[in-house]
């Protein structure tokens, strides 16, 4: 590990719908300082720019060794030109040119990326993919994407568009996300979870249902709540088997909800790709949370200039 000269920081920018992280890091993951405040994403772009801008600048004036920002967010984007193409959960941001903002702004370069693919990148460099060549990340949270490494080089696909496995359709009908029925996110994702459960039983649950909800009242025998989540779990089991089958990883991190429903959601969706993937490939991959657990955002955000910079020295 090499020690940290001047410029050999970074400060990462982990910016989401309902929170934004400006955190302070090494080259080898290790976050110094961090600020996270809410995101109030309705108000806007221009709003979450000043926010922003003044956080990144305090961050800056206590830490003059910064070299490089790094930015995780969500798609869809251009990551290449760091221009952020109207996210669903950040009304406003149209054709945002991020990169280009930050870099006028504060006279350093600038690294955008996907936050499924930082995510990814955060748990093979640092995380339950350290040491592999092939492994996907799954950010099972509110929605379902996913970031893969493949042969040891993060897998971007034409138009930076590799990993949107949350939209596969994997039933006839269910409930309808971003215009589709039947997509794994609608099953096996946190909002999916929660809109499985008011179609499947709305006399007992209505708009203000959550995955973690479901999870307390299926823990406590409630069968409504277990029907759900067994059968997201089992949702969960056929896309990762199809995961398996196409990829052959060696391992697959899962986010937030497999961190904190590993027993009755992760558990019983691994028995189901067992069942499911050809049995040499299901053997060769373990499928796991993600060990950066809640730190993964703020390494994410590291991730997405230190991966590029590597790229860059190759």
């Amino acid at each position: 590990m090499r020690a940290n000269v001047p410029g050999d920081l970074i400060l990462g920018l982990d910016v989401g719908g309902s929170k934004t992280a400006v955190v302070i890091g090494t080259r080898e993951g290790e976050v110094r300082r961090r600020r996270a405040f809410p995101s109030q994403a309705a108000r806007g772009f221009e709003a979450m720019w000043r926010d922003i801008a003044t956080e990144v600048a305090a961050a800056l004036a206590k830490e003059p060794r910064v070299g490089a920002i790094g930015v995780s967010i969500g798609g869809p984007m251009d990551p290449h030109d760091g221009v952020i193409l109207g996210p669903p959960h950040l009304p406003g941001w149209d054709r945002v040119p991020l990169r280009a903002l930050i870099e006028e702004r504060f006279s350093l370069p600038a690294y955008v990326e996907h936050d499924a693919k930082t995510g990814a990148l955060a748990e093979w460099m640092f995380g339950a993919g350290r040491g592999t060549e092939n492994m996907v990340f799954l950010t099972a949270g509110t929605g379902l994407g996913g970031g893969i490494i493949a042969d040891g080089r993060l897998l971007r696909g034409a138009g930076s568009a590799a990993g949107e496995c949350g939209h596969w359709r994997i039933a006839d009908d269910g409930p309808l996300m971003f215009g589709k029925r039947g997509s794994w996110e609608s099953y096996a994702s946190g909002a999916g979870m929660a809109a499985l459960a008011r179609e499947r039983f709305p006399h007992r649950f209505d708009e203000a249902v959550t995955a973690a909800a479901l999870a307390d009242q299926a823990r406590s025998g409630d069968g409504d709540a277990r029907s759900v989540v067994a059968e997201s779990a089992a949702a969960l089991g056929r896309g990762l088997a199809l995961l398996v089958d196409l990829l052959a990883p060696e391992v697959i991190a899962l986010g937030t909800l497999a961190r904190h429903m590993r027993d009755i959601w992760l558990e019983p969706a691994i028995e189901v790709m067992q069942g499911e993937a050809l049995a040499q490939n299901a053997a060769r991959c373990r499928v796991v949370p993600a060990a950066l657990g809640e730190a993964l955002g703020d390494v994410a955000a590291l991730c997405a200039a230190i991966y590029r910079q590597r790229e860059e020295e190759q």
